[in-house]
Protein backbone atom coordinates (compact mmCIF):
# COMPACT_ATOMS: atom_id res chain seq x y z
CA UNK A 1 0.00 0.00 0.00
CA UNK A 2 1.42 3.41 -0.91
CA UNK A 3 0.76 6.95 0.21
CA UNK A 4 1.48 9.80 -2.19
CA UNK A 5 2.72 13.19 -1.05
CA UNK A 6 2.65 16.01 -3.59
CA UNK A 7 5.54 18.45 -3.25
CA UNK A 8 3.09 21.34 -3.07
CA UNK A 9 1.76 19.76 0.14
CA UNK A 10 5.20 19.19 1.65
CA UNK A 11 5.26 22.08 4.11
CA UNK A 12 1.82 21.43 5.61
CA UNK A 13 2.31 17.68 5.87
CA UNK A 14 5.79 18.14 7.27
CA UNK A 15 4.64 20.54 9.96
CA UNK A 16 1.92 18.14 11.09
CA UNK A 17 4.28 15.17 11.23
CA UNK A 18 6.98 17.09 13.09
CA UNK A 19 4.36 18.20 15.62
CA UNK A 20 3.30 14.55 16.01
CA UNK A 21 6.92 13.52 16.54
CA UNK A 22 7.39 16.23 19.17
CA UNK A 23 4.25 15.10 21.01
CA UNK A 24 5.46 11.49 21.01
CA UNK A 25 8.81 12.32 22.56
CA UNK A 26 7.99 15.42 24.56
CA UNK A 27 10.90 17.35 23.09
CA UNK A 28 11.44 19.87 20.34
CA UNK A 29 13.60 18.86 17.41
CA UNK A 30 14.71 22.24 16.14
CA UNK A 31 18.26 21.47 14.97
CA UNK A 32 19.00 23.41 11.83
CA UNK A 33 20.14 21.42 8.80
CA UNK A 34 23.62 22.10 7.46
CA UNK A 35 26.21 20.94 5.01
CA UNK A 36 24.23 19.11 2.34
CA UNK A 37 21.58 21.47 1.07
CA UNK A 38 18.42 23.53 1.73
CA UNK A 39 15.65 22.32 4.03
CA UNK A 40 13.05 22.27 1.29
CA UNK A 41 14.79 19.54 -0.74
CA UNK A 42 12.81 16.28 -0.95
CA UNK A 43 15.62 14.26 0.67
CA UNK A 44 13.71 11.25 1.94
CA UNK A 45 11.63 9.59 -0.72
CA UNK A 46 10.93 5.98 -1.53
CA UNK A 47 12.10 6.23 -5.14
CA UNK A 48 14.13 8.67 -7.19
CA UNK A 49 12.13 11.39 -8.93
CA UNK A 50 10.53 9.95 -12.08
CA UNK A 51 12.13 10.77 -15.42
CA UNK A 52 9.11 12.79 -16.48
CA UNK A 53 9.69 15.12 -13.47
CA UNK A 54 6.14 14.62 -12.22
CA UNK A 55 5.60 15.98 -8.72
CA UNK A 56 4.31 12.82 -7.03
CA UNK A 57 6.51 11.35 -4.29
CA UNK A 58 5.52 7.75 -3.60
CA UNK A 59 6.06 6.47 -0.09
CA UNK A 60 5.83 2.80 0.84
CA UNK A 61 4.18 1.71 4.09
CA UNK A 62 4.62 -1.43 6.17
CA UNK A 63 2.37 -4.26 5.00
CA UNK A 64 -1.01 -3.65 6.61
CA UNK A 65 -1.93 -7.33 6.29
CA UNK A 66 0.80 -8.32 8.73
CA UNK A 67 -0.55 -9.52 12.05
CA UNK A 68 0.71 -11.00 15.30
CA UNK A 69 0.62 -14.81 15.32
CA UNK A 70 1.67 -17.48 17.79
CA UNK A 71 2.38 -15.09 20.64
CA UNK A 72 3.50 -17.13 23.62
CA UNK A 73 5.66 -16.85 26.78
CA UNK A 74 9.27 -17.96 26.42
CA UNK A 75 12.04 -18.72 28.89
CA UNK A 76 15.15 -16.58 28.79
CA UNK A 77 17.42 -19.59 28.29
CA UNK A 78 15.55 -20.48 25.10
CA UNK A 79 16.38 -17.15 23.46
CA UNK A 80 19.71 -16.49 25.19
CA UNK A 81 21.80 -17.01 21.99
CA UNK A 82 19.63 -14.50 20.11
CA UNK A 83 19.90 -11.92 22.90
CA UNK A 84 23.66 -12.41 23.28
CA UNK A 85 24.17 -11.90 19.57
CA UNK A 86 22.17 -8.69 19.70
CA UNK A 87 24.10 -7.40 22.71
CA UNK A 88 27.41 -8.13 20.97
CA UNK A 89 26.39 -6.57 17.64
CA UNK A 90 25.09 -3.34 19.20
CA UNK A 91 27.42 -3.19 22.24
CA UNK A 92 24.52 -2.98 24.71
CA UNK A 93 23.31 -4.73 27.86
CA UNK A 94 19.66 -5.71 27.51
CA UNK A 95 19.31 -6.59 31.22
CA UNK A 96 16.11 -8.62 30.88
CA UNK A 97 16.61 -10.66 34.05
CA UNK A 98 13.24 -11.06 35.76
CA UNK A 99 11.32 -9.60 32.81
CA UNK A 100 8.25 -11.29 31.30
CA UNK A 101 9.40 -12.52 27.88
CA UNK A 102 7.25 -13.50 24.90
CA UNK A 103 7.86 -14.46 21.29
CA UNK A 104 5.59 -13.98 18.30
CA UNK A 105 5.55 -13.93 14.52
CA UNK A 106 4.82 -10.64 12.78
CA UNK A 107 4.52 -11.19 9.05
CA UNK A 108 7.88 -12.70 8.03
CA UNK A 109 9.59 -11.38 11.19
CA UNK A 110 10.03 -12.95 14.61
CA UNK A 111 9.65 -10.66 17.62
CA UNK A 112 10.56 -10.74 21.28
CA UNK A 113 8.36 -8.85 23.74
CA UNK A 114 9.88 -7.69 27.02
CA UNK A 115 7.23 -6.93 29.64
CA UNK A 116 4.67 -6.84 26.78
CA UNK A 117 6.61 -4.28 24.71
CA UNK A 118 8.08 -5.42 21.35
CA UNK A 119 11.80 -4.70 21.75
CA UNK A 120 13.62 -7.23 19.51
CA UNK A 121 13.06 -8.33 15.91
CA UNK A 122 14.63 -11.11 13.87
CA UNK A 123 14.50 -10.82 10.08
CA UNK A 124 16.47 -11.77 6.98
CA UNK A 125 18.43 -9.56 4.62
CA UNK A 126 18.49 -9.80 0.81
CA UNK A 127 21.07 -12.58 1.04
CA UNK A 128 18.79 -14.55 3.39
CA UNK A 129 21.19 -13.94 6.28
CA UNK A 130 19.59 -13.80 9.71
CA UNK A 131 19.64 -10.38 11.41
CA UNK A 132 18.68 -9.58 15.01
CA UNK A 133 17.96 -5.95 15.92
CA UNK A 134 16.11 -3.72 18.35
CA UNK A 135 12.80 -2.12 17.44
CA UNK A 136 12.56 1.65 17.69
CA UNK A 137 11.14 1.28 21.20
CA UNK A 138 14.18 -0.81 21.98
CA UNK A 139 16.46 1.97 20.79
CA UNK A 140 14.60 4.46 22.97
CA UNK A 141 15.98 2.44 25.89
CA UNK A 142 19.43 1.98 24.35
CA UNK A 143 20.44 5.22 22.67
CA UNK A 144 24.09 4.25 23.13
CA UNK A 145 23.74 1.37 20.65
CA UNK A 146 25.97 1.05 17.60
CA UNK A 147 24.79 0.98 13.96
CA UNK A 148 23.25 4.46 13.88
CA UNK A 149 22.92 6.92 11.01
CA UNK A 150 22.20 10.54 11.85
CA UNK A 151 19.92 12.88 9.91
CA UNK A 152 18.73 16.44 10.39
CA UNK A 153 15.39 18.06 11.14
CA UNK A 154 14.25 17.90 7.54
CA UNK A 155 14.12 14.11 7.68
CA UNK A 156 11.36 13.80 10.25
CA UNK A 157 8.19 14.30 8.13
CA UNK A 158 9.44 12.02 5.36
CA UNK A 159 10.64 9.24 7.64
CA UNK A 160 7.38 9.32 9.59
CA UNK A 161 5.62 8.55 6.31
CA UNK A 162 7.76 5.44 5.82
CA UNK A 163 9.99 6.99 3.18
CA UNK A 164 13.42 5.67 2.35
CA UNK A 165 16.33 7.92 3.32
CA UNK A 166 18.31 9.77 0.68
CA UNK A 167 22.00 10.43 1.39
CA UNK A 168 21.57 14.18 0.94
CA UNK A 169 20.06 14.36 4.43
CA UNK A 170 22.62 12.18 6.22
CA UNK A 171 25.00 14.08 8.52
CA UNK A 172 26.75 11.29 10.38
CA UNK A 173 27.10 7.52 10.64
CA UNK A 174 28.60 5.18 13.21
CA UNK A 175 31.93 3.96 11.73
CA UNK A 176 31.10 0.24 11.80
CA UNK A 177 28.11 0.65 9.44
CA UNK A 178 28.60 -1.31 6.21
CA UNK A 179 26.53 -1.72 3.07
CA UNK A 180 23.75 -4.23 3.73
CA UNK A 181 23.69 -3.63 7.50
CA UNK A 182 20.44 -3.02 9.30
CA UNK A 183 20.79 0.42 10.90
CA UNK A 184 18.77 2.77 13.06
CA UNK A 185 18.21 6.36 11.98
CA UNK A 186 18.23 9.08 14.65
CA UNK A 187 17.79 12.85 14.63
CA UNK A 188 21.06 14.72 14.97
CA UNK A 189 19.87 17.06 17.72
CA UNK A 190 18.31 14.84 20.38
CA UNK A 191 19.53 11.42 19.18
CA UNK A 192 15.97 10.07 19.14
CA UNK A 193 15.26 7.03 16.94
CA UNK A 194 13.23 7.74 13.80
CA UNK A 195 13.39 4.62 11.64
CA UNK A 196 15.16 1.34 10.87
CA UNK A 197 16.40 0.30 7.47
CA UNK A 198 19.02 -1.42 5.32
CA UNK A 199 22.13 0.64 4.56
CA UNK A 200 22.82 0.96 0.85
CA UNK A 201 26.47 1.97 1.38
CA UNK A 202 29.24 2.07 3.98
CA UNK A 203 29.34 4.81 6.64
CA UNK A 204 31.78 7.19 4.86
CA UNK A 205 29.84 7.10 1.59
CA UNK A 206 26.51 7.66 3.37
CA UNK A 207 27.91 10.88 4.83
CA UNK A 208 29.95 12.11 1.88
CA UNK A 209 27.62 11.37 -1.04
CA UNK A 210 25.00 13.94 -1.97
CA UNK A 211 22.83 12.00 -4.43
CA UNK A 212 21.01 8.71 -4.27
CA UNK A 213 19.31 6.46 -1.76
CA UNK A 214 21.08 5.80 1.52
CA UNK A 215 18.77 3.57 3.56
CA UNK A 216 15.82 1.34 2.62
CA UNK A 217 13.35 1.87 5.45
CA UNK A 218 11.50 -1.05 7.09
CA UNK A 219 10.17 0.38 10.41
CA UNK A 220 9.44 3.96 11.49
CA UNK A 221 7.87 6.03 14.26
CA UNK A 222 4.09 5.84 13.95
CA UNK A 223 3.82 2.60 11.96
CA UNK A 224 1.91 -0.50 13.05
CA UNK A 225 4.86 -1.97 14.95
CA UNK A 226 5.47 1.31 16.79
CA UNK A 227 1.84 1.38 17.93
CA UNK A 228 1.79 -2.28 18.93
CA UNK A 229 1.23 -3.48 22.50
Amino acid sequence: MQATIGLHEENGVGDRLISKFNRMFGKRTDGAPHGHGPVSSPWFINNAMPKDDSLGVHVASMANEWSIRKRRPVRRKNIAPLLKRLEADLAIDLNVDGAFLEMAEYGPWTMVFVDRTPLVIELFDEEEERCVFLTLRGFLEHTEALKWVEVDHGAIPFLMNGADCMVAGVHGAEPSVRSGDLVWIRDMTHKRPLALGWAVDDAPALVENTKGKGIKTVHWVGDELWDME
